[in-house]
């Protein structure tokens, strides 16, 4: 498989956001450049033509997205399933839909997630796409949605575990860390250059999926 990784920032943030990950990929071997977008006000609808855009103007490559980064990765191939996407990491992404963007929804505040609110509102259906794709989900739940008391069950903090699992997504894992932790976290970047060399992870830290 390619070496080949482009990193996808999550909302609020920008590409600077996952440099921790993309220097512990380039580490390993991997050649990594970033994808900005702008996650409130341009949203999904601007972020996935343009990502489009790139990855048909290039060769082979594989995806990791944090968070809302994972949903617009995914989305984009479920648009074009031609692509040349070998393999896509998706990190702490609720990608079952959030509830933690439903309860700001619920008082008002949607407005903080602008023109991504409804892909973190819904999510995904399932995952039929030919990519081989990997969650790696956070287990300390030190975030927004825990304050906010939006998560049941097992969470990062921000997104809950069971939001991390979509039907036709077999490969998921779980690291000691909280939502933000995961673009920092040692464990993370292990288990995502495992996933993009043998796309699969550890026996260690995976999990069966939902």
């Amino acid at each position: 498989m390619t070496a080949s990784v482009l990193l996808l920032h999550g909302i609020w943030n920008a590409r600077a956001w996952v440099g921790p990950l993309a220097w512990r990929l380039r580490a390993r071997g991997f050649q990594v450049e970033t994808f900005g977008y702008s996650s409130v006000l341009g949203g999904p609808d601007v972020a996935v033509p343009q990502l489009l855009e790139r990855l048909q103007q290039r060769g082979p490559v594989s995806l990791v997205g944090h968070s809302l980064g994972g949903l617009v990765a995914l989305e984009a191939l479920r648009q074009d399933p031609g692509l040349q996407v070998e393999r896509v990491v998706c990190l702490g992404s609720p990608l079952r839909g959030s509830g933690t963007a439903r309860i700001l929804a619920e008082h008002g505040w949607a407005a903080a997630l602008g023109r991504s609110s409804e892909l973190l509102l819904d999510g995904l259906p399932d995952w039929q796409g030919a990519a081989k794709v990997g969650l790696i989900a956070g287990c300390v739940p030190h975030g927004l949605g825990s304050l906010l008391g939006a998560l049941e069950g097992d969470s990062d903090g921000t997104v809950a575990l069971a939001e991390t699992r979509l039907p036709g997504l077999a490969d998921h894992c779980v690291v000691r860390c909280s939502h933000s932790g995961l673009v920092f976290s040692l464990d993370a970047a292990r288990q995502t250059a495992q996933f993009l060399r043998h796309g699969r992870f550890h026996p260690g830290q995976a999990s069966a999926a939902a």
